[in-house]
């Protein structure tokens, strides 16, 4: 599973013109399923993205993860994160899992994160959706968990 984390003083999505999903202070959190990604995939990821240190404190240091901060979290699944672009001209999805796989595991994901004490909206998976970002900083991370074997 790949994950691309924006710390963002607003996020947004929306399908056809609707806002599905809002966030103030928190976390937009863009998700891809890889083939031979697992539960135990997302839920590492959901832990590593509860408490991962991106918020400054009262010093100005990134000391404080989402949940100290009472942000919220805004989770759209993604497939082209797993794009392929070493040949030709357009990019390959082949890596990325299909949504009968997918969307279980993303599914699962915002679940571990929800049971974390975050609070967790998301987007509508396999929709055309315009994600609004408002990044703060910016700070954007790219966390990645491979299948375990």
């Amino acid at each position: 599973m790949k994950v691309v984390l924006q710390r963002v003083r607003r996020g947004r999505v929306s399908v056809d013109g609707d806002t599905i999903a809002d966030i103030n202070r928190g976390l937009v959190v863009l998700i891809g399923v890889g083939q031979t990604d697992t539960t135990s995939e997302a839920e590492w990821l959901a832990e590593k993205c509860a408490v991962l240190r991106v918020f400054e404190d009262e010093q100005g240091k990134t000391n404080l993860s989402v949940k100290d901060v009472a942000g919220e979290v805004l989770v759209v699944s993604q497939f082209t994160l797993y794009a392929d672009t070493r040949k030709g001209r357009r990019p390959s999805f082949i890596n990325a899992a299909p949504p009968e796989i997918a969307q279980p595991l993303v599914d699962h994901f915002v679940d571990r994160l929800a049971g974390l004490g975050v609070s967790v909206k998301k987007g509508i998976f396999g929709a055309r959706m315009l994600v609004d970002i408002e990044n703060d900083g910016p700070v954007t991370i790219l966390l990645e968990r491979e299948t375990q074997s």
